[in-house]
């Protein structure tokens, strides 16, 4: 006769670590089968997650050419005309030349089309 090992008993039967499920242990057995120690394994040695880094947001005044209504005066990253104190109107994306240091933006320098403002269509 065979000794029946009772289900609920938690001197007989202890729970699997990798599916949580209950068996009766034999020996130093820790997992109630193979496939399940070698999932507890391998659970173990992955390499940890890779972090997502993400850039910090910039301001996209910075990047952003203006140009006044009223002196027709080009800005670069300021909306305030210094001469009139008239809020300036967006011309496009660019900066500084690096030769003449005068405010162009990306459009004037390649031609319309190649580049997308990314505040076209928005309201002003």
């Amino acid at each position: 006769m065979t000794a029946v090992t009772p289900f609920r008993d938690d001197d007989a039967t202890m729970t699997c670590p990798a599916c949580q499920g209950r068996f009766a242990p034999s020996g130093r057995r820790r997992h109630c089968s193979d496939a399940c120690r070698a999932a507890a394994w391998r659970r173990r040695h992955q390499p940890p997650p890779v972090t997502a880094v993400v850039p910090a947001g910039r301001s996209r005044r910075t990047v952003t050419v203006y140009e006044c209504p009223s002196c027709d005066a080009r800005l670069a990253a300021e909306q305030r005309c210094g001469d009139c104190g008239v809020f300036a109107r967006r011309a496009g994306l660019g900066g500084c030349c690096p030769h003449c240091d005068e405010p162009v933006t990306v459009t004037e320098l390649v031609g319309d089309g190649v580049v997308a403002d990314p505040n076209e269509g928005r309201p002003r």
